[in-house]
């Protein structure tokens, strides 16, 4: 079974929107209107992209799948020879949510109360932060 048919199955309200492209609800929510988008690469990765803002570690895990799950399985079983993402992709992301962190930790610093909001964004910085970390890690 391809990533993106494993993926698919456990989804709500799948609408194919093109070759490769699909929308479904997300499952980590009450999703009316399908905000997940999924797309398959070429190579038989799966991209995805809530537009409700839920990051893929917990929109996978609400569906029983990992990270792992949306790449193909290498030929024969041997171990890939590149990593399955854009290490400059993953370098964006730990920049842009570094900065998350330094805005809200000078807040506190200047004695500011932080929103529930911003405290919120704080904590999925940190777990985007961890799940790069984990992404890298999985390629050493």
């Amino acid at each position: 079974m391809s990533p993106a048919d494993k993926l698919l199955t456990r989804l709500q309200r799948v609408k194919r929107t093109g070759p490769g492209r699909w929308v479904a609800s997300c499952p980590t929510r009450e999703d009316r209107h399908p905000s997940l988008a999924i797309r398959e690469l070429d190579d038989g990765r799966v991209l995805l992209h809530d537009f409700g803002g839920e990051d893929v570690a917990s929109i996978l895990a609400a569906v029983g799948l990992n990270l792992c799950d949306l790449f193909p399985a290498p030929p024969g079983g041997a171990a890939p020879t590149q990593r399955p993402f854009n290490a400059s992709d993953v370098l964006a992301l730990v920049a842009i949510e570094s900065s998350v962190a330094v805005v809200v930790c000078a807040d506190v610093l200047r004695s500011r109360t932080i929103s529930e909001i911003d405290f919120g964004r704080l904590l999925t910085a940190a777990q985007r932060l961890g799940d790069a970390a984990e992404v890298c890690n999985a390629y050493r």
